[in-house]
């Protein structure tokens, strides 16, 4: 009974309570009936008769004590009767109003239950990303009240927060962006005069290495702050499509079968470029990429894997954190260490999910799994 839901619990309880109170009842008034019934019962016994009163009879006197034997027996056949009745039709009206308790237990307990329900919804919306819902919980000030007001308050000061996080990070990135543009054009105006020294050509080559890796840093960070945040464009994509055109120029195999979803299309265009470069460049000479999409039921899915270096399971679930890399990966000139936690969410911001998994023999493969 531990794993029934809880509304069938509190069914059964106040179902097994009203029938307990229901069969002490019927035992109470059985006990009484029996009680008054002995008490109007007549006192007389035959044996206590005088003889004289016996005698007055004459012939008639054993006509009349089987007359009297006669009535005394029938009336302990009504007592008896009576009392049999009694607890058998009782117990009959207790089976049928214990069902129709039963029932209205039913009812009561899903009237009880059903702020519960309302706290759980708006649970599982805010564990889809949207921190904005709250309860607002109505009815008079009692124990789910408390914890509907308590939940609302806790995800305002949740909502506070991220939201004060996201418009830290997207204005330090706009605020950068400035001055690594300031860098790249100066750097390119003292390259582009003429006759410049080699050292100068290979110190400036470097340095717009340098600044083009922090304008990436700088565009990820914008584009996972978009992503962590509730969408606003709900068009109709196919994953198929975006796909084809991410992977036009690249050197993959793709089987691109229809894959629908709806969702933003430049996030979703991220999610395939971000996994088609990482599987790329992180991959060993000579080694292969495959692209899938497909249909999995009610979902779609975009596969993505490659051919490179054997990763331990246990390192996987360090990839999907923002500036975690394989060791084997630390200190690459092209990565920022925010492609894979790019693609997570932008996929839970569509209520789905992105997971990783080492392939036999070396590489990775990850699954985005997004509804249709």
């Amino acid at each position: 009974m531990r794993h029934l839901r809880i509304r069938v619990r509190l069914t059964v309880l106040f179902g097994a309570l009203f029938l307990a109170g229901g069969a002490l009842l019927l035992g109470v008034t059985y006990l009484l009936v029996e009680q008054n019934i002995h008490q109007r019962k007549s006192p007389v016994k035959l044996d206590d008769l005088p003889p004289e009163a016996l005698s007055l009879l004459g012939a008639d006197q054993q006509r009349f004590l089987d007359t009297v034997r006669q009535l005394q027996e029938r009336q302990d056949q009504i007592e008896q009767s009576t009392l049999h009745a009694l607890i058998t039709q009782g117990s009959i009206a207790l089976g049928l109003v214990t069902v129709i308790g039963v029932g209205f237990g039913w009812l009561v307990a899903e009237r009880a239950l059903r702020p519960v329900g309302r706290i759980t919804e708006t649970a599982r919306r805010v564990a889809g990303g949207s921190l904005h819902e709250r309860i607002a919980l109505n009815g008079p000030r009692d124990e789910i009240k408390e914890l509907a007001d308590t939940f609302d308050s806790m995800l305002e000061r949740l909502d506070q927060a991220f939201d004060g996080q996201r418009r830290f990070a997207a204005n330090a990135s706009h605020e950068l962006r400035t001055p690594l543009t300031i860098n790249r054009t100066l750097i390119e105006v003292a390259l582009g005069r003429p006759d410049p020294p080699p050292e100068l050509v290979q110190l400036g080559e470097t340095l717009l290495a340098v600044n083009a890796r922090h304008e990436r840093l700088i565009d990820g960070l914008l584009t996972l702050v978009a992503s962590e945040q509730e969408l606003t464009v709900h068009d109709r994509v196919d994953l198929a499509e975006v796909a084809r055109h991410v992977v036009a120029d690249a050197d993959v195999v793709a089987d691109l079968g229809p894959a629908p979803v709806t969702g933003d299309p430049v996030l979703l265009e991220r999610v395939v470029q971000n996994l088609v470069d990482n599987a790329l460049a992180y991959n060993v000479p000579d080694g292969a990429v495959w692209v899938t999409t497909t249909l999995a039921g009610d979902c779609a899915l975009l596969v993505v894997e490659n051919t490179g270096a054997v990763i331990p399971g246990y390192e996987i679930p360090g990839l999907f954190e923002p500036f975690r890399r394989l060791r084997s990966r630390t200190g690459s000139a092209r990565g920022t260490g925010l492609g894979l936690s790019i693609v997570r969410s932008v996929a839970v911001a569509h209520g789905g999910t992105a997971e990783a998994e080492p392939r036999a023999g070396g590489g990775l493969r990850v699954t985005v799994t997004l509804p249709t």
